[in-house]
């Protein structure tokens, strides 16, 4: 590469912005040409910064190892993009490995340069700042995004109502989701961590384009580049690009937004386009085209809430099948049931983890149930209901290619008003969400009281040792586990409460909540289904029982006489069962010294199989 090829590439750098021509020209004259091959490695992870590299042709990935050696790519930089600029700092490190993905050439501008002259690198250093502080604007209240340090310093122009905005040349996003990005630091969770709502929104837009393509509003190419990004979109490609908190004003907007732009901008590439090129594919005017986030959103929510809601029923069958196996195993254990806290009539370790599984099997229709709910949506619906600013053959047609995106039959609601209004859906799944953590904490505050002690609680069953107990208590080992479960259902319960008050506070003919109640219930399946997982594998799988400790507390119990109630008589047993409290004699004792039964005959009547069902009784003696 000849001295003007470089000075022309190193001018349309951003990190050499509001240099002189003399200054371009010193920089350039210090740079270093380099051909590269595909797989060419410029630096290395953790190997001392000596020089930075500007781009001039083909493309360089960065990649991270892990402990294992694994490769992780965090960024593809393309021509004009600038690498190591942390070299003017003595001693610093690289984080990544540069390799190139392409054949291609880099300009090699050595970390010697800084010393050089005050003045130019004084404003070279400006400018790395300015691109650290834009890269930090994708810090939350919780996280920075671990790819926002590895964007480029380019820039494209947007334009949006409230002015020009510069985003960075890489980003798939725009202008309208930085600005979504800006005034929705909330919850430190965007849109990125749910999988499930990025493909569903993703789903919502190709059903519309190819309903637009139908109808002869949407130009075949437009629309098939359209489609082909929402393709890769529902195969998890560009998930990080959607950037916006998961709680945000605006019902919606700015996550129908962000949408709209990532699509727009990928199908702007396969149209061989620049990013931001709108006259040739628009966010609003062609991925946005025949909708509104009144009808797109929360259309996508359900179709999400039915997907997500499936693995969340997955994984509550397989919790049943381990408390199912656990009552085969225990079946024959006997130990005391107990109500109030207090003994009452004999029962198995495997009738009582029997019941942990059906209690939990009633919830997987209660949650398919409430999920059918979610098949009616509002499309064509746009602001309000009315179907303004789209045809009127286009709902039936997006809801047939929205049946067939989504693989689930869809309907539309027959009052797209209401439709656009109501969050009634939202409340009847969020409720059974609800029942199903609270069935969870119960038997979670079960297993712990079960199996308390080890010496001075009850202590019929073990839980596997997760980890040590206590800081200052040795050889303590504490039901982390259930206590965890226990911690999610509360949140789970809190959630339900919070979209019970979101969908009561919607006015007229709008619920501007959704935005809460989409979060709240995504978080809930999220940590439901973890939750689960996590009790399953870590506890109940690896529960024993402690046999020899169950049949001695049901030998020394009081509750034994009720077995006893129906050959003896209420009082006859009420007062074996008043001496055995006041004397620490057993009941088994009492009745042989009283005389009220044989010993044969009481070994009939408290043998194990006769106490854990029901049994023909004797006949009363008039």
């Amino acid at each position: 590469m000849d001295a003007g090829k470089i000075l022309s590439a190193v001018s349309k750098v951003e990190l050499f912005g509001g240099l002189s021509r003399k200054e371009l020209e010193m920089v350039a004259g210090r740079m270093e040409p380099r051909a590269c091959a595909a797989g060419e490695v410029l630096f290395r992870e953790n190997n001392p910064r000596e020089a930075l590299f500007v781009i001039a042709e083909g493309r360089v990935e960065l990649y991270k190892t892990d402990v294992y050696g694994s490769r992780r790519t965090v960024a593809s930089f393309g021509p004009g993009d600038f690498l190591g600029e942390g070299s003017w700092e003595e001693g610093s490190l690289h984080s990544t490995t540069a390799v190139a993905a392409t054949p291609g050439e880099v300009l090699r501008l050595d970390r010697g340069f800084f010393t050089l002259d005050a003045a130019a690198s004084l404003k070279i250093l400006s400018n790395i700042m300015r691109v650290i502080s834009r890269r930090m604007r994708n810090a939350n209240a919780l996280m920075i995004s671990s790819a926002a340090q590895y964007e480029s310093g380019r820039t494209r122009r947007e334009h949006d109502l409230l002015g020009d905005r510069l985003v960075p040349a890489e980003a798939y996003y725009g202008v309208q989701t930085m600005r979504g990005m800006e005034n929705f630091n909330i919850s430190g969770v965007t849109l990125s961590f749910f999988p499930a709502l990025i493909e569903s929104l993703a789903m919502v837009k190709k059903a519309a384009a190819l309903a637009n393509r139908d109808l002869g509003l949407l130009e075949p190419g437009v629309a098939g580049a359209i489609i082909t990004a929402c393709d890769e979109v529902i195969q998890g490609k560009l998930h990080n690009q959607f950037t916006v908190d998961m709680i945000q004003g605006g019902a919606g907007t700015s996550a129908n937004m962000n949408a709209n732009e990532v699509i727009a901008n990928r199908a702007l590439e396969l149209l061989g386009r620049e990013k931001g090129d709108y006259a040739a594919c628009h966010p609003n005017n062609h991925v946005n085209l025949s909708q509104s986030t009144n009808d797109a959103y929360p259309t996508a929510v359900k179709i999400a809430l039915i997907r997500s809601g499936a693995r969340l029923e997955e994984e509550l069958e397989a919790l049943i099948k381990s408390f199912e196996a656990k009552a085969a195993e225990f079946s024959r254990v006997i130990k005391m049931g107990r109500t109030q806290l207090q003994d009452a009539v004999p029962m198995t370790l495997g009738q009582e983890f029997g019941a942990y599984a059906a209690t939990l099997r009633e919830e997987t229709e209660r949650l398919r149930q409430n999920a059918r709910l979610f098949l009616e949506v509002n499309m064509g619906a746009t602001a309000i209901g009315t179907g303004i600013n789209s045809d009127p053959d286009y709902p039936p047609k997006v809801i047939a290619h929205l049946r067939e995106a989504a693989g689930l039959p869809i309907v539309n609601s027959p009052d797209l008003v209401e439709a656009t209004q109501d969050t009634g859906s939202f409340v009847m799944y969020s409720a059974a969400v609800k029942r199903l953590a609270v069935k969870l904490s119960k038997i979670s505050s079960d297993l712990r009281l079960l199996s308390s002690g080890p010496r001075a609680g009850i202590n019929e069953i073990n839980l596997p040792p997760m980890q040590p107990g206590s800081s200052i208590m040795p050889g303590k080992v504490n039901p982390v586990i259930p206590e965890v479960m226990n911690q999610i259902s509360f949140k789970v319960i809190g959630n339900d409460l919070t979209v019970t008050l979101a969908a009561e506070a919607g006015q007229l003919e709008l619920n501007v909540m959704e935005p809460v109640i989409v979060y709240s219930l995504f978080e809930s399946i999220e940590m439901l289904r973890n939750g689960m997982a996590t009790l399953r594998r870590r506890c109940v799988d690896g529960i024993t029982a402690n046999e020899e400790r169950c049949l001695a507390l049901v030998r020394g119990s009081i509750g034994l006489v009720t077995a006893l109630n129906p050959l003896l008589g209420y009082d006859a047993c009420s007062s074996v069962a008043k001496e055995a409290l006041e004397t620490g004699a057993s009941v088994y004792d009492l009745v042989l010294s009283r005389g009220l039964m044989s010993k044969e005959e009481l070994d009939n009547a408290l043998a194990p199989e006769n106490m854990i069902a029901p049994r023909k009784m004797p006949a009363r003696k008039r």
